[in-house]
């Protein structure tokens, strides 16, 4: 890693120079997640962590997340992190179909997998995550049905599952875009999607957000953080923050990041927010999840003009059962949750 040691120096300097953008708030939740943040060793989350805690008020019962690749947890590196503050690992494992990890570039294989959770929860980390993808070219339900029951033997006691997106510029998109690969088509999508939540929701998990489901006591505090309208502070390249008045994110180029830090600046953009947009971010983020959205918290922060506008746009999401309201709250229903997507656009504000 080219630039690991000055990298990790630069989010130190970026910590210092943003320490009051939180107003002082106690911190709840630390993340360390994007890239590769596993290829780090003890020594420099060492360095990190004091800088963290000799910079902000950190809660004596945060909770602290590592991202990690399954191929970086062996027995040295988990048995490294049981001497640091981390209390939360989050896994990008993706399928335990071996096909699968290598149509995805993975370095992991399903063993790989499976040897990691355990070595985490030898070492005894309880609170563990892991990631699934699901709606992958020529994926079936039978081989979606075994990645859902492999990960239920593991007993982990949260589970994240996205369905594969194709983004432009990316290596799946040439490869769709050239006939090579099919998306799986909406119907099989909708059922791996629905045999999901049946089977996870058997097993005990709250699917207390469209992708994340948790047993009790495992919800994701710092996941729910961005959910609910909380402030955040993203270091590092291509981190965003939040601070309720506007989004701000630093440059992605690590070069130019580094330098501006060298330099004693930030190199970002910044988007203040104007009541319209905050409006629609409680849209986006609230009905995402089992909390729901507040008729009363809308009247109150945006106004009885897009309360009326919201009730108008849900009216037939109610009619229909797309929508459940209870004690002045929306909810999306089990058959809300598969057109999620058109109800929150219909309730967005629009100029």
């Amino acid at each position: 890693m080219k630039y690991k040691s000055i990298y990790v120096s630069s989010l130190i300097r970026e910590l210092d120079m943003r320490k009051d953008y939180l107003g002082g708030e106690k911190i709840e939740t630390i993340y360390f997640g994007g890239g590769t943040p596993s290829q780090l060793s003890s020594a420099d989350f060492d360095r990190i962590f004091n800088a963290i805690y000799n910079t902000f008020n950190v809660s004596s019962d945060s909770e602290i997340t590592l991202e990690a690749n399954p191929d970086d947890l062996t027995s040295s590196y988990v048995s490294s992190l049981c001497s640091l503050p981390f209390n939360r690992i989050s896994m990008g494992i993706q399928s335990f179909h071996n096909e699968d990890l290598h149509f995805l570039n993975r370095r992991h294989d399903r063993e790989g997998a499976i040897q990691a959770v355990s070595l985490c929860k030898e070492k005894g980390f309880e609170n563990i995550s892991i990631d699934l993808i699901y709606g992958l070219p020529n994926q079936t339900l039978s081989a979606w049905i075994d990645n859902l029951e492999q990960a239920l033997s593991l007993n982990v006691p949260h589970v994240s599952a996205y369905s594969l997106i194709y983004e432009e510029s990316t290596p799946l998109y040439r490869l769709l875009k050239s006939g090579k690969i099919k998306p799986v088509d909406d119907d099989l999508s909708l059922e791996l999607y629905s045999t999901l939540i049946k089977r996870l929701t058997e097993a005990g998990y709250q699917h207390y957000e469209i992708s994340n489901f948790a047993r009790p006591g495992f919800i994701s505090r710092h996941n729910s953080s961005y959910w609910t309208e909380k402030k955040y502070l993203g270091i590092g390249a291509a981190a965003h923050s939040y601070d309720l008045q506007s989004r701000q994110w630093n440059v992605s180029s690590l070069p130019l990041y580094i330098k501006g830090i060298e330099e004693g600046r930030l190199n970002y953009e910044r988007e203040a927010l104007t009541d319209d947009m905050k409006y629609n971010d409680y849209i986006i983020t609230g009905l995402r999840t089992c909390w729901g959205i507040s008729l009363d918290e809308i009247s109150e922060k945006f106004g009885e003009g897009r309360l009326q506008y919201c009730l108008l746009m849900a009216k037939p999401y109610l009619e229909s059962g797309k929508l459940r309201s209870e004690n002045r709250n929306f909810y999306l229903t089990q058959a809300g949750l598969f057109v999620s997507d058109s109800i929150m656009t219909d309730l967005l504000w629009v100029n």
